[in-house]
């Protein structure tokens, strides 16, 4: 079993800055991809950015050149820099983990965007 937790959420105003960090433990396999989507109320889920066990990145183009995603697999985290942030951007941030045999969540961690 893999557990996810999600960190570092909160409110900032536009045009600021929040870095999102996830850590996983339990049983984590490789190759794996790590990922953050997002849920903004009445929205469906949807993908922000991934990263690839041998680094390959990925990113939705609503977020291209303001997020960046980045992993240390020796820690097992997966952090979401988040820069030039827009209320659109508010939205529940989750985490996940797609390995061999398993695909996992974290809890989810709010983020606000609004002056």
């Amino acid at each position: 079993q893999v557990q996810l937790v999600e960190s570092g959420g909160g409110s900032v105003q536009p045009g600021g800055s929040l870095t999102l960090s996830c850590a996983a433990s339990g049983r984590i396999l490789r190759p794996n991809t790590v990922a953050w989507y997002r849920q903004a109320p009445g929205k469906q889920r949807e993908l922000v950015a991934t990263s690839g066990s041998g680094g390959t990145t990925n990113y939705a183009d609503a977020v291209k050149g303001r997020f960046t995603i980045s992993r240390d697999n020796a820690q097992n985290t997966v952090s979401l820099q988040m820069d030039s942030l827009k209320p659109e951007d508010t939205a529940v941030y989750y985490c996940n983990l797609k390995q061999p045999l398993g695909n996992y969540w974290g809890q989810g961690t709010q983020v606000t965007v609004s002056s």
